[in-house]
């Protein structure tokens, strides 16, 4: 154990760095600098690194894999302190409310906001993608205004368009694809953020600042 982490093994073929202290958004900040650190290593046996909000999971080949080596490598991003913060964000366009945002009076009303100025502070923010989960690419992006911070739907849709930004719990997401889903619709983007056939496929990498831009909706 670390003073910033505990490292533990995860199964046979994984380990476990967990972030013992600081706000979810520092640890989470703290993750991604150990996994760039560990990453920029090239640790013999590691075979993929993939952050969470507060744990970093690393796969390796145990029979190659020098743990000792990989804890080297996590300490000398302690020494190295703040990373450098990227200078740009990418810009991602949404339309919120009417036929792609079909939550956006109920959260409001939930929230004890206009409709406006629920939109006026979901675009408001810098966001990190925290993490990435539940169907490939759908990134978990905070911090979310915490006038916005709703419990999931009770009933969850059955289908969810792509490109649908929404909100739920401390985070904002977009749907990558079509998929069932509990989240709060609020709006939705064009942006493709998952393809097959790219490298990588998943346009929102976990550590990347994303900052929604308003768009209004496309006169018929």
């Amino acid at each position: 154990m670390s003073d910033g982490w505990r490292l533990e093994w995860l199964g046979d073929a994984a380990l476990s760095v967990h972030a013992i202290d600081g706000s979810p958004l520092a640890a989470n900040a703290f993750i991604h600098r150990l996994a760039q650190r560990l990453r920029m290593a090239q640790v013999a046996g590691v075979r993929d690194v993939v952050p969470g909000m507060r744990e970093l999971v690393v796969h390796v080949d145990p029979l190659r894999c020098d743990v000792r080596q990989v804890a080297l490598a996590l300490r000398a991003t302690e020494a190295d302190g703040e990373a450098a913060t990227v200078g740009f964000a990418v810009e991602v366009p949404v339309v919120y409310g009417g036929e792609v945002g079909p939550d956006l009076e109920d959260v409001a009303l939930a929230c004890g906001l206009a409709p406006e100025e629920v939109c006026r502070r979901h675009a408001a923010v810098d966001y990190v993608v925290c993490f990435v989960g539940f169907v490939p690419g759908f990134p978990y992006l905070g911090p979310l205004d915490s006038r916005l911070h709703l419990p999931r739907r009770a009933t969850p849709r059955p289908k969810v368009p792509p490109g649908s930004v929404a909100i739920a719990g401390a985070y904002s997401g977009i749907y990558p694809s079509a998929s069932p889903g509990g989240w709060h619709i609020i709006g939705r983007t064009d942006m493709s953020l998952f393809d097959l056939g790219a490298t990588p496929p998943a346009r929102l990498a976990p550590g990347t600042r994303v900052r929604f831009v308003r768009r209004e909706a496309a006169s018929r």
